[in-house]
């Protein structure tokens, strides 16, 4: 909760950082105390300097320190009670500028949030940013022969078909199509969709469809705004389009619903859950569709402590859930920790990790253990039970995670939790990234009790100093913040004296351990604000974030050689990453269409340079739209052919999340970019 003089960042792109909070509305209710969805008062701390032509504009909403403003209050570090009786808690305040009409203005929120404000009334967002351009991207298409062997469709879809290929659910006997049979194409095989006419009919036989079940009318939206927030996010610069219509629904049988009338009307289905991706994951196909909106399933259904699971919607978010816990006395956590809006469908989509996953690994090293999917075909499956382990055939589960959306529709799913254990934070500064991601390597190979270890810049250190909430001053130099875990507080002591020991070899200075658990949490806010900080950097600047991952020996080079490829271009970055799993990410800030393609040839070299490393295009952000192009490099072409088997198996007319994760051949031909 927000009390007065509280600070809060500012999470639109108004040009205001940070205010604080001079009057709560309706303070009498909360004695003087503001929540997620309450309206203040505040007075603007920070703001970006205004252009020339802002300040010209009659029209421009200008923003200046001091201004006095209303405010929405859009995330809180008190965790607060939710209308359902949970609590949820964020590593921030946050708030989002009103204009004179009591609207928002521009910024996209999700999951938790958004359910929570539409409660409040706050259904509209004010759009500062350019409106999308909807595009049709003509691919270069090369007459291709598809080399996968017969065999491998024929394994594909003997093991895959008998299980979900029935055409039970289908308007069309799958036979017409073809499934079990080798399908030789010399170019890519392009689903082919309803008129708009179609799309049309859709939308009213859903808004029939759940009129009839007693749903309010904005469960089926075609609301501009609403239509324009789905499709477009300001967090990526990938090609982008707005869905026909937005649906809301509130369980399994729901989302067979929908997907039933969208494969009458040849619709593609877009699944949308925290809205926080970077790689364009839930873009709006060019001919329109359904978007899928999974926030209204957002709930806990089972907590088995003894078994250390629960079972839970996909709309449910991670910091949601372990708040929930933490209020219950229950001495576990799920540790994977990606942006504070995530939520849990997505995570499982993305393949996501975080900055627990030295310790705890990814979304695909175990912890989802099952998951209930509506298919393309309307069918309802669950990919196993709910035993911690099982050699009952392969892996259904792990077939979704990672797979964004295009196979199947998830709406339940059990995820296996960790034990809480007592942790603290340390940082230290090193002359160089080259020395900090050597000294990691020594580091992790000492055995000691590391949950996190994050590299940030010289330059993110200088935008934590200058726009971070954090009242430490650092030094501008190139960092480590670790975060040591044990049983005890004396193993955390010991563990800190030896890596004290280990990074001094590397030119370390300034190892600073916290002194307490408030010391440490400030210490770690002050990195899981990184993104806020890095783009008040440069002056009306937007930002580019991207990541890859390489195998650890090989993260010095990689980082030493994008620092400097990044300032030969004289482009402004930050580079953080979660370097103990060979992760790292860098935000490329651009003002212009001409920095932008600077921005986007650095990335593109980037991915070059990791695939040659034996590394990935992406660590946790999955492919989406972005990284389509590099899978036949990174994966080879049997693996990819692989992979368009198994989704034209399942998913027959490509209605599923449709231009996301699988590469065009043309891609394979000209490498374009």
């Amino acid at each position: 909760m927000i009390g007065l003089k509280g600070t809060l960042n500012v999470i639109d792109n108004s040009g205001a950082l940070l205010v604080e909070c001079v009057n709560v509305l309706k303070q009498k209710v909360n004695n003087g105390w503001g929540s997620v969805g309450d309206e203040i008062v505040c007075v603007v701390k920070r703001a970006r300097p205004l252009t020339a032509a802002q300040a010209a504009s009659a029209t421009a909403l200008k923003v200046r320190r001091g201004d006095v403003r209303r405010a929405l209050i859009v995330r809180t570090k008190k965790p607060v009670r939710r209308p359902d009786g949970r609590f949820v808690r964020f590593d921030d305040n946050a708030a989002v500028l009103l204009n004179n009409k009591r609207e928002m203005l521009g910024t996209r929120i999700g999951g938790i949030v958004s359910a929570d404000l539409r409660l409040k009334g706050w259904g509209k967002i004010v759009s500062l940013a350019p409106k999308p351009v909807t595009r049709n991207i003509a691919l270069c298409c090369t007459h291709v022969s598809t080399t996968l062997p017969v065999l491998l469709c024929a394994l594909t879809c003997s093991v895959l078909g008998y299980a979900i290929g029935s055409s039970a659910g289908l308007p069309f006997p799958l036979a017409s199509l073809g499934l079990g049979r080798r399908q030789e194409s010399t170019e890519d095989d392009q689903p082919t969709f309803g008129t708009p006419e179609d799309f049309q009919k859709a939308i009213r036989e859903l808004r029939h469809t759940f009129s009839n079940e007693g749903y309010e009318s904005g469960v089926v939206s075609t609301d501009p705004d609403d239509l324009r927030i789905h499709g477009f996010s300001e967090n990526d610069h990938h090609p982008s389009a707005p869905h026909t219509v937005v649906v809301y629904p509130s369980s399994t049988e729901d989302v067979v619903k929908i997907v039933k009338i969208a494969t009458k009307y040849r619709m593609p289905v877009t699944p949308f859950s925290g809205g926080t991706s970077l790689e364009g994951n839930y873009r709006g196909h060019a001919t329109g569709g359904i978007c899928v909106d999974m926030s209204n399933m957002d709930k806990i259904l089972e907590i088995h402590e003894q078994d250390s699971d629960i079972v839970c919607q996909p709309g449910a978010g991670w910091m949601g859930i372990n708040e929930t816990l933490k209020d219950k006395g229950i001495p576990l956590f799920f540790p994977l920790d990606p942006g504070p809006g995530a939520t849990i469908g997505g995570m499982m989509s993305t393949g996501c990790s975080g900055t627990n996953a030295v310790r705890y690994g990814t979304a695909k090293g175990e912890w989802f253990l099952n998951a209930t999917v509506v298919l393309p075909s309307g069918e309802i499956i669950k990919t196993r039970q709910r035993a911690r382990k099982s050699s009952a055939g392969f892996d259904v589960t792990k077939l979704f995670i990672g797979a964004e959306g295009t196979l199947g529709i998830i709406t339940e799913v059990t995820i296996r939790l960790a034990p809480v254990l007592p942790a603290t934070v340390a940082v230290a500064q090193f002359p160089n990234v080259k020395k900090a991601t050597e000294a990691v390597i020594d580091v992790m190979n000492c055995g000691v009790g590391i949950q996190c270890v994050e590299l940030c810049d010289s330059e993110f250190m200088r935008a934590t100093n200058l726009f971070g909430t954090s009242e430490r001053t650092y030094p501008e130099v190139d960092s480590l913040f670790f975060k040591f875990q044990g049983p005890s507080q004396a193993s955390l002591q010991e563990t800190a004296r030896i890596v004290k020991e280990v990074i001094k070899k590397h030119g370390a200075t300034g190892f600073e351990l916290a002194r307490n658990d408030k010391e440490a949490e400030d210490l770690w806010a002050d990195r899981k604000n990184a993104l806020y900080s890095g783009l008040a950097l440069l002056e009306g600047s937007r930002g580019w974030g991207t990541d890859v991952c390489v195998p650890v020996s090989r993260l010095p080079d990689l980082v030493y050689e994008t620092k400097r490829d990044i300032q030969e271009l004289g482009l402004v970055s930050t580079i953080i990453g979660h370097v103990g799993d060979g992760n790292f990410h860098a935000l490329l800030l651009f003002r212009n269409d001409e920095e932008l393609a600077m921005a986007r040839e650095a990335v593109h070299r980037m991915v070059k340079r990791a695939i040659k490393m034996e590394g990935t295009c992406t660590g946790e952000h999955g492919v989406g739209i972005g990284k389509r192009e590099y899978l036949y490099s990174e994966l080879g072409e049997g693996t990819v052919e692989l992979m368009r088997s198994i989704k034209k198996t399942i998913d027959p007319l490509g209605l599923f999340n449709p231009g996301k994760l699988y590469p065009d051949k043309s891609m394979k031909i000209s490498g374009k970019h």
